[in-house]
């Protein structure tokens, strides 16, 4: 079967279980052939056979640390040697309601090379290929948190990284085959928020979403082209409103003199 409707390869990061391992399952039943990243050889042998044997696809995996400098090194060089890669979906993250005053300054690090720097440096690992061949996309898993701090700055920055970061992404783009989204999950039902340290049960139900209803929504976001895909937003206005008035007041940030009411 992997040589039937082959659509490449979809390189997936976080892809152990949650968001990534929903990811793994719906890109192979999509005619991908998989490029597995976690941390857990163990979770990602296991899922890598059961996908292969269910989808007939090729499914490689990789177990890296995305915090470890060198980890990181070694799967930018793999994907970038790999030229049927035509997905990259950065999802690997940390999270964590850390306090700046009171975090701990190596999870702070941590969380920041995962969530920003890997994010960025797989990027760049696979962008020129796409970019040759003129085809292919980037998704990237941020959060609804980038437009709020109330679980902690640090995990709010790195994902308000992503959102620019994506964004910023698209312009480059802009006329080629080649697509970049920026995913905006809410609360979804994962081992991310035990890791984290949260417990989401502590949420209302009718607010957490599960990581199967969030993916196909992104997917589908993905399939008409979005840009910025936000699986819960009922009404999508309050996005492109919301997008509008940030851009004006970006237009209104420029002056050759400070403002008025800046007077001594």
């Amino acid at each position: 079967m992997s040589g039937q409707n082959n659509k490449g390869t979809a390189v997936v990061t976080g892809a152990s279980s949650g968001i990534g391992a929903v990811y793994a399952d719906r890109l192979a039943g999509q005619g991908y052939d998989l490029v597995l990243v976690a941390r857990r050889a163990d979770r990602l042998e296991e899922l890598a056979g059961k996908l292969r044997a269910e989808y007939g696809r090729k499914v490689g995996v990789i177990s890296a640390d995305l915090a470890d400098d060198n980890d990181v090194r070694r799967v930018e060089q793999a994907i970038a040697a790999d030229d049927s890669v035509t997905l990259l979906v950065n999802n690997a993250g940390l999270g964590g309601a850390q306090v700046v005053a009171t975090a701990d300054a190596d999870v702070a690090e941590r969380m920041i090379k995962v969530n920003v720097v890997a994010l960025t440096r797989l990027t760049r690992a696979v962008l020129p290929g796409l970019l040759s061949r003129n085809r292919g996309a980037i998704v990237n898993i941020a959060s609804v948190l980038a437009f709020d701090t109330s679980f902690g700055g640090i995990y709010s920055g790195t994902k308000a990284y992503v959102v620019n970061f994506t964004e910023a992404l698209q312009r480059e783009v802009a006329g080629t085959g080649v697509r970049a989204q920026v995913v905006l999950p809410g609360a979804t039902r994962t081992e991310f928020w035990k890791l984290a340290g949260s417990d989401i049960d502590s949420l209302p139900k009718e607010i957490i979403m599960t990581a199967d209803d969030l993916v196909d929504a992104a997917l589908v976001g993905l399939a008409r082209g979005e840009a910025v895909t936000a699986p819960a937003l009922a009404d999508a206005a309050k996005l492109d409103i919301f997008l509008g008035a940030r851009q004006a007041l970006y237009g209104s940030l420029h002056a050759d003199k400070p403002a008025a009411r800046y007077a001594a």
